[in-house]
């Protein structure tokens, strides 16, 4: 049994229960409850990297611009903006009624309004190499002045502007990351490193209480400046509360007692009790739970290091060809996946992307027989004398990967499977000590060049992201050419045409395009469908029907 310190415990029981005033009577709160099985490190939109750290920064912060579910850039905090002619200088025009948030640990004398010296100080903040950012690369196009300051300027109190040092059409779109969140110098200040742990932002929900690994509740903003159409103040929630079980399996049963209000993505635990085959909720639980799926703009695959290295095979276009044609992604999508996903038989940038184009990119579809022409022209045929291939794999991927060993070695390609703890995976393919591993890349902004980059040869390691080492001149030049392209439809054309290049060179084996999956309670209504899979929850309403948790905030 778990020990919980009593000081946590006595705090909690304030929250669970109202402290009546002398004219107070008692009320239900609207309270959202989720659980994060992997825990949150931090609550600093600087560090705000992985989805757990992301969904509750984007409760508490704002930033300047944001994404709807379509994609499509809409104003926050900036009103509206500019984007000079030559395509480097961005200027935003802020509201004058965004107010940084009161909490239970730093509490302004008078309202402490948003201005535009607060994003020069957020966005220096980011850059900062004693912050250590992981989101400063964001602001690496940024122009630096005579005294290598970034170019960050606050022309008065609601005019911000930003220059480049050249032009970077999916710049606007990055703002949208939870990295460029605003939050106030004189909270940063008094807290410093503790600040990950006392937020103060500008977001529709503010920090109540955190024991870390144990409970995290945010209340609402009573002074957030949103409001619906019927201009109705947002959020319509009360609170949030998110747990940190780190068993699947009890968080699952715990959502089928009616403790959690959503849980997200498919777990071998419960996908097979709730998913038919097909990827349909099973008709005995229609009454009681919304499945809610979607395009999750996150690429699948497998990766092959294209580093010179003696006798290795992968280096040989025609054996990585082979492997890409010599199993059924469909196959695998619908009896290991409950049909959760889309087979990855395109290019590397997935379905979703403004750029996705699978009638002009055409990738690897099922096809034994030219597998094993692939392998005769490379010297191997049947797979004689191929050497067997290592792939790296964390235990979560291993069903997928020991299907795909066992399709290959109908045409003779023999793959030995290598079970590693993901911390130790992303740091060996950082260092290019993997000639065969799994990988996924999660759209960071809604912009095709975010999947190509992976393989711009100037992003190898330690760099950027190009994890495979694949180095074409070709590629560069044409990637190089659409990053100057402003116009979208163009750019994305470009696009198309680097991704069809990819594919004929088979630096990667696609295996699917992940799509979101939320299994939610029928009490909840207004949860976003972002194909980011971003959790938003201002819209959010419980039925009044239907209790939620009860517990009362301690005023």
């Amino acid at each position: 049994m778990k020990k919980i310190a009593l000081p946590f415990f006595l705090v909690f029981i304030a929250l669970y229960f109202f402290i009546a005033c002398s004219s107070s009577t008692s009320s239900d709160k609207k309270i959202f409850r989720y659980n994060e099985s992997v825990g949150i490190q931090s609550l600093d939109p600087a560090y705000a990297s992985g989805q757990a750290a992301t969904w509750v920064c984007n409760m508490l912060y704002n930033g300047l611009i944001d994404l709807d579910d379509s994609l499509h850039i809409v104003p926050v905090i900036a009103k509206h903006w500019n984007i000079s002619h030559d395509g480097k200088t961005y200027t935003f025009y802020l509201r004058n009624d965004v107010f940084f948030q009161n909490t239970v640990n730093y509490d302004w004398q008078t309202p402490r309004k948003v201005t535009a010296s607060d994003f020069v100080y957020s966005f220096n903040r980011i850059v900062s190499p004693e912050v250590a950012s992981p989101g400063a690369w964001i602001f690496q196009k940024v122009a630096k002045t005579d005294w290598n300051t970034y170019s960050f300027t606050a022309l008065n109190d609601t005019v911000f502007q930003i220059v480049l040092s050249e032009p970077f059409p999916p710049f606007l779109g990055m703002l949208a990351m939870k990295y460029a969140s605003v939050v106030p110098q004189e909270v940063v200040t008094k807290y410093g490193k503790d600040f990950r742990k006392y937020p103060v932002g500008s977001g529709p929900f503010q920090f109540q209480l955190w024991e870390e690994g144990i409970k995290l509740v945010l209340r609402k903003n009573e002074n957030y400046f949103e409001t619906d159409e019927n201009n109705t103040p947002l959020p319509y929630l009360d609170a949030v509360s998110i747990s940190f079980i780190i068993d699947k399996q009890v968080a699952f049963m715990e959502f089928m007692k009616g403790n959690l209000d959503f849980i997200s993505g498919i777990e071998a635990c419960y996908k097979d009790a709730l998913l038919t085959k097909e990827g349909t909720l099973q008709e005995e639980y229609a009454d009681r739970i919304t499945l809610q799926t979607g395009p999750y703009l996150n690429t699948e695959y497998l990766g092959f290091l294209l580093k010179a290295k003696e006798n290795n095979p992968l280096l040989i276009k025609e054996i990585r060809q082979a492997i890409n044609y010599g199993f059924d992604r469909e196959k695998m999508i619908k009896y290991l996946r409950n049909n959760i996903g889309y087979a990855g038989t395109s290019g590397f940038v997935p379905m979703g992307m403004a750029s996705f184009n699978p009638e002009k990119v055409k990738g690897y579809d099922y096809n034994p027989q030219k597998a094993l022409e692939l392998l005769q022209k490379a010297g191997f045929p049947n797979g004689k004398d191929l050497p067997e291939i290592p792939l790296s794999v964390s235990a979560s991927y291993l069903d997928l990967c020991q299907y795909i060993q066992h399709e290959l070695s109908k045409i003779g390609i023999r793959i030995s499977l290598e079970v590693q703890q993901g911390a130790q995976q992303r740091q060996m393919m950082r260092s290019y000590q993997l000639p065969f591993f799994r990988g996924s890349w999660i759209c960071d902004y809604p912009d095709a060049e975010n999947y190509l980059s992976l393989f711009y040869s100037k992003n190898l390691q330690p760099y950027g992201s190009n994890y495979t080492h694949y180095v074409n001149p070709a590629f560069d030049k044409l990637f190089e050419k659409s990053q100057t392209i402003i116009d979208e439809v163009i750019r994305n054309e470009y696009y198309t045409k680097l991704d069809s290049l990819l594919m004929e060179d088979a630096p990667v084996v696609v295996l699917f395009y992940d799509k979101k999956v939320r299994f939610i309670q029928k009490n909840i209504s207004g949860l976003d469908n972002s194909p980011t899979n971003l959790l938003n929850l201002k819209r959010v309403k419980l039925s009044p029907s239907q209790s939620s948790e009860q517990f009362h905030l301690h005023q």
